[in-house]
C-alpha cells in the first residue's frame, strides 16, 4: 500500500469520524458468539480444501447433520479469489471453486440431494458469497 503524502484536515476527521461510529460495517465476532450454541445450524470452514477433499467432507458433513436433525449446514468456501485455476485451461472457471462445485457435487448425487430442501447464497453476516447454506429436510 503507498501512503498518501499528503492528507487534507477534512480527510482526517471524515476517517475520524467514521472509525469511531462505523455504520456499515457488520460485527461478524458478535453475532457468531450469540449463534455459536445454535443446535440448529452445523457451519463448517471449507477453506484449503482441493475440490475432492472437499466433495468428501460435504458428504459427510450431510450425513452426519441428518442423523443428528440439524435444520441447516452453513458452509463456509471462500470466493475462489485466491484461486490458481487460471493457470489450467481445461479446467472449468467456475466449477474450479468450491462455492461453485459444492451446490452442484449435491444435487448430481441422489444419496445427497434427497436429503436438500435448498442450497443458497448465505446472507452478508453469514459470509455472503463465500458460503452458502443448505436447508435440510425433516425426517
Amino acid at each position: 500500500m503507498i501512503k498518501k503524502k499528503n492528507i487534507s484536515q477534512e480527510d482526517i476527521n471524515t476517517w475520524k469520524n467514521y472509525t469511531n461510529s462505523p455504520t456499515d460495517i457488520i460485527d461478524k465476532d458478535n453475532i457468531e458468539n450469540k449463534n455459536r450454541f445454535n443446535h440448529n445450524r452445523f457451519k463448517f470452514d471449507l477453506h484449503g480444501f482441493t475440490l475432492l477433499e472437499a466433495q468428501e467432507k460435504v458428504k459427510e458433513i450431510i450425513l452426519l447433520c441428518v442423523k443428528k436433525n440439524y435444520k441447516e449446514i452453513l458452509l463456509i468456501t471462500g470466493k475462489g479469489i485466491h484461486s490458481n485455476i487460471e493457470k489450467n485451461v481445461y479446467a472449468s472457471k467456475d466449477l474450479s471453486k468450491l462455492r461453485y462445485s459444492v451446490p452442484e457435487y449435491i444435487k448430481s448425487h441422489s444419496d445427497l440431494s434427497k436429503n436438500i430442501v435448498s442450497i443458497s447464497n448465505a446472507s452478508e453476516i453469514d459470509g455472503g458469497d463465500g458460503a452458502i447454506i443448505i436447508k435440510l429436510k425433516k425426517l
